[in-house]
């Protein structure tokens, strides 16, 4: 196997590993089942996920970007219009909340399972950049990362007063006064739609006011306390080779999740922050080739993340 063998096996590696546990959970779950949808809605995220990153391998670095995005837009329109507006299943946190409430195994249920509880554990937070139908949106708008930082600590717990409101929303309507939502109904669609507009809205007025696409994701979005759980423990993370680094800096500078990469490096450990996106923009930058996606166990206790003093700076 010669040098160009070897370099496109490692550009497949990671799409077909991440491939193959989609089937895997596609065919267990029809065999426990019973029901072929699972081999179809897996069996389709899956190969999405997986041609999406396949694509990213193979392009030029300028064009990499448009595998990430051919994946997002896959799988956020399958689960948005299809399985949402056709299906009616309620894919948003207050559908989860309504379907556990109910005791109803639903779509929703299922997803967040495996995408955002569960799944992290093997494949990090790559549901953030490689399949969530919010930030298929965002990554289009013009500001790929704000380059003053991150605002400062505070701002992270709207994501804890979003998930609180969500939930005692539920809470109210379901003890208080009795409200119920029939699954898979015009009710469930009625949810999703506002819920959608909402987090839309919200994510493009805060990306276009701090001038950073990711905004949302870093302050208000309820599902990263699912994340800052189980991504501690990811099989999958970047890691970077402190001989070949030359600490330019470029990878920090790219990182739309302001996380201090080189800080990792220095260290002698993976990117271990549960922000990584695992957006692989880190590796594609690198000049030195310094980084990349590896397999392993670690688990990380400090955020090291790169932060302003106030919003004014």
């Amino acid at each position: 196997m010669d040098s160009e063998d070897k370099l496109k096996y490692s550009e497949l590696r990671i799409p077909l590993i991440l491939m193959g546990i989609f089937w895997i959970i596609a065919i267990v779950l029809w065999q426990t089942t019973g029901k072929i949808f699972y081999v179809v809605n897996f069996g389709y995220i899956g190969t999405a996920i997986g041609v999406g990153a396949g694509l990213y391998g193979a392009l030029p670095k300028k064009k990499k970007r448009r595998g990430r995005q051919l994946s997002q837009l896959l799988v956020g329109l399958y689960m948005l219009v299809f399985l949402g507006f056709i299906k009616f299943e309620n894919m948003q946190i207050e559908g989860l909340f309504f379907y556990s409430l109910a005791g109803f195994f639903g779509g929703a249920t299922v997803h967040y399972l495996v995408a955002k509880i569960a799944g992290p554990v093997i494949f990090n937070r790559g549901w953030c950049s490689w399949a969530c139908w919010t930030a298929m949106v965002l990554d289009f708008l013009p500001f790929p990362r704000n380059k003053r930082g991150r605002l400062p600590t505070r701002w992270g717990n709207l994501r804890y007063i979003h998930f609180a409101l969500s939930l005692g929303l539920i809470l109210v309507l379901w003890f208080g006064l009795g409200y119920r939502v029939e699954t898979k109904s015009i009710t469930d669609l009625y949810w999703l739609i506002g819920g959608n507009v909402l987090y839309y809205a919200v994510a493009i007025t805060l990306a276009f006011t701090l001038k950073d696409n990711r905004a949302f994701c870093k302050y208000v979005c309820p599902i990263t306390l699912f994340f800052k759980v189980s991504s501690r423990f990811a099989l999958l993370k970047i890691a970077g080779d402190a001989e070949k680094c030359n600490y330019c800096g470029a990878c920090e500078k790219i990182c739309p999740m302001d996380i201090r990469i080189m800080d990792y490096i220095k260290n002698g450990q993976r990117v271990l922050s549960t922000e990584c996106i695992l957006c692989f923009e880190c590796e594609n930058v690198c000049a030195q080739g310094a980084l990349k996606g590896t397999w392993g166990f670690d688990m990380g206790k400090q955020e090291l993340l790169n932060m302003r003093e106030s919003p004014a700076e």
